[in-house]
């Protein structure tokens, strides 16, 4: 049976961490993601404090968001903190619309910034990836898709399939399932309201709550190489119900 792990970008506003650690252990989870925001200011005291306030409630951190800014620029502190937190695999989580090409060539030259970012993560032995949200699903004038040309401008880049967002993008999981999962090494396991539900939670649900097809998602999805599950909602009013809903429901998938 998969383990599920836990964002800790989904309990940012219910603050501090040292009181969302034990609710995770006494919950059953044993893995944590981090995200730039969590560690990125932290000096090395304080990444090793972190480490072993995780290892007295019983947790992991095998993945992390790290931002394309410290990726490309600060290689050595991103990796520095990936080795210190016992990182197994780093994810490149997201590019502001601004920044945002416009066409496919523009997003086939992006996957190969992010094949580049990601060597000295490879090289160090870990698994290095895209997240992506929804704006990667949306046609391009050539028919083509953003995440399509991401991965064949990497061609070595893992990817971390938010199943919520490929969905809010207007595509079949599924699809993108069966066409690239080779290339899955993490999944996040998010859920969606019902239409006109949860509006203020931005219409996202807790796990098993909502209207993604987690327990057929879950077939397809092990049979590919992913090796972290990871629980994230993005506006959770409720963090007890999220940590506790969401972790029953994905123990019977």
């Amino acid at each position: 049976m998969s383990k599920l792990g836990f964002q800790l970008y989904s309990a940012r506003n219910f603050q501090p961490f040292s009181a969302i650690f034990p609710k995770l252990a006494n919950a059953g989870y044993t893995e944590v993601e981090g995200y730039g925001a969590l560690y990125g200011a932290l000096d090395a005291p304080g990444l090793a404090a972190l480490k072993t306030e995780l290892e007295e409630n019983g947790l992991t951190m095998p993945t992390g968001h790290f931002g394309l800014d410290l990726l490309e620029k600060e290689p050595e502190r991103a990796l520095t903190i990936a080795k210190t937190l016992g990182l197994k695999a780093v994810y490149c989580p997201y590019l502001l619309p601004d920044q945002r090409p416009g066409d496919a060539a523009g997003w086939f030259a992006f996957g190969q910034r992010l094949q580049a970012a990601g060597k000295p993560f490879r090289d160090a032995g870990l698994l290095f990836g895209w997240h992506n949200h929804d704006f990667e699903f949306k046609q391009l004038s050539d028919g083509s898709t953003p995440q399509e040309q991401i991965f064949a401008g990497g061609p070595d880049l893992s990817w971390e399939a938010d199943i919520a967002w490929v969905i809010r993008g207007g595509a079949d999981p599924f699809a993108w399932i069966e066409s690239y999962g080779k290339r899955i090494t993490a999944v996040h396991v998010k859920d969606i309201a019902a239409a006109g539900e949860a509006l203020d939670e931005d219409g996202w649900a807790d796990v098993g709550h909502g209207t993604v097809p987690w327990a057929e998602l879950m077939v397809e999805l092990k049979k590919t190489p992913a090796q972290f599950f990871v629980l994230e909602h993005d506006n959770p009013n409720d963090i007890d119900r999220l940590i506790t809903r969401s972790i029953a429901a994905f123990d019977t998938y």
